[in-house]
């Protein structure tokens, strides 16, 4: 099966749902990495506000700016992924693709390796590590950059599959959680 093929057939599964399933197993995921020992050992971690049909993971921004871990989230800036510090919700605008972005400050380049956990959305990975994305490649630009964090891709249960296309360029994560 092919990239797009592969991405229309989880676009499909995805609108067979409701969005209080979508929810549901959101809460689930969520629960899952705030029981991690990474999530609770990290000071600085990577995050995304969520598009409508991602895992929902504003409960966990949340919770980690609460409890005063430095929470940075992608602003999308031309081809690239720039990041920014969370400063709350009310530091939100919308961005990009109709996305929210943080207006904190710039997270410098210099400092990405500070990052000791970053979670990933995506259209589906594998069991293997390997993503497939939305087709623009900002994560493929960004992850790269990210040479200490720990990278965490998050989905729903039926995204986790035995095998995803993969290129060279792909960025790999090294867990999944669904």
């Amino acid at each position: 099966m092919t990239k797009r093929e592969l991405r229309w057939q989880i676009r499909a599964q995805k609108r067979r749902l409701s969005a209080a399933e979508l929810a549901a197993m959101s809460e689930d995921i969520c629960s899952k990495v705030l029981a991690l020992a990474s999530w609770q050992e990290a000071g600085t971690l990577l995050l995304y506000y969520p598009l409508s049909d991602e895992v929902d993971v504003r409960l966990l921004i949340k919770e980690a700016f609460e409890s005063g871990k430095r929470v940075l989230l992608p602003v999308v800036k031309g081809e690239e992924l720039e990041l920014h510090l969370y400063e709350g919700e009310d530091s939100l605008r919308e961005g990009a693709f109709g996305i929210l972005e943080p207006t904190g400050p710039l997270f410098a380049l210099e400092n990405y390796d500070k990052i000791q956990l970053a979670f990933v959305p995506g259209m589906a990975f594998d069991r293997m590590g390997h993503r497939l994305g939305r087709g623009k490649g900002y994560y493929d630009r960004l992850l790269p950059k990210l040479t200490k964090a720990q990278l965490t891709g998050i989905c729903f249960p039926f995204q986790l599959l035995d095998e995803v296309p993969a290129e060279l360029h792909d960025i790999s994560v090294g867990d999944v959680i669904s």
